[in-house]
């Protein structure tokens, strides 16, 4: 009986784990995500500026 406790403790501690990475893994995603447009719109901006300056 302490087994069967013991072994249903591990598999919902395991099983809590597992979908806690998921949740960081998922968020970690989105936010590499959002990084690489907030990047790539700075580098835009600043090519739209450098090349608004050269005309004038």
């Amino acid at each position: 009986m302490k087994k069967q406790y013991l072994l249903l403790s591990a598999l919902g501690l395991l099983a809590t784990s597992f979908s806690g990475c998921e949740v960081v893994g998922g968020i970690f995603k989105a936010g590499m995500v959002w990084g690489i447009i907030l990047v790539l719109l700075v580098v835009f901006g600043l090519i739209y500026l450098f090349t608004r300056g050269g005309r004038k």
